[in-house]
């Protein structure tokens, strides 16, 4: 079996403080070069595909923005 993390940010939700991306132990997580509605630059998945699922963006978001879920994947 194979896993495959999955970080998904409500970026309506995200002020773009920040302390997400600082948690965040292999960069997966960066700043969106987009506005959200309320003005700010919310934080976005840049590199999916270094996400290791630890969950510490999860654990540190203030706005509880952001979910984590690790995906089943079987071997072809």
């Amino acid at each position: 079996m194979e896993y495959k993390n999955k970080v998904e940010i409500d970026q309506e939700r995200c002020k773009g403080c920040g302390l997400c991306i600082d948690a965040c132990p292999t960069q997966t997580l960066g700043f969106s070069e987009a506005f959200n509605a309320k003005g700010y630059h919310p934080a976005a998945v840049i590199h999916p595909e270094k996400c290791i699922g630890c969950g510490f963006c999860y654990q540190m978001c203030p706005d509880v923005c952001i979910t984590v879920s690790t995906l089943e994947k079987a071997n072809a």
